[in-house]
């Protein structure tokens, strides 16, 4: 049966679109595009339709990621159409939380840093919206790190 993984950031414009790109490289790498499949969203709706933000697929384009992905609002339904819902950081938990249609749909909902092994300090992969171009070549590293760490959990 095919695993189901959502990526939520507030836009899906930086964060959650490269994650989506870096997983669906992972996979790809594995050949495991039969096994799971990938999506994206933000629980901000203002940039749905837009492309991600183009810093971010300039800083991804050298690690050999295409951001293609077009931004969408998450949706109450996506507690039943995904099996992990990936957010990026607690405001992202919050607003996630508030769409739950049921309590227990929220056990499908996991923070990214659990998957990262690089970053112990860090509680949260941060909004590189604001930052300079050393914020998004965190946030990539960080998602490398994750995604790798988030394949090892679904391989059990």
């Amino acid at each position: 049966m095919k695993q189901k993984i959502l990526f939520v950031c507030l836009g899906n414009i930086c964060r959650s679109p490269a994650a989506h790109a870096v997983m669906q490289a992972v996979v790809d790498r594995e050949g495991l595009q039969s096994q799971i499949e990938i999506d994206s969203a933000g629980t901000y709706g203002g940039h749905a339709g837009e492309l991600p933000d183009p810093r971010m697929r300039a800083a991804a384009k050298p690690r050999g990621y295409s951001l293609t992905h077009r931004a969408r609002q998450f949706q109450e339904e996506d507690f039943y159409d995904f099996d992990m819902i990936v957010v990026m950081d607690d405001s992202n938990y919050r607003n996630v939380e508030r769409l739950s249609p049921e309590r227990k749909c929220m056990s499908k909902v996991r923070r990214f840093v659990e998957f990262c092994s690089k970053y112990p300090d860090r509680t949260y992969v941060p909004d590189p919206y604001y930052e300079g171009r050393e914020g998004f070549e965190l946030v990539l590293d960080m998602l490398e790190d994750g995604c790798e760490g988030l394949l090892d959990e679904l391989r059990g």
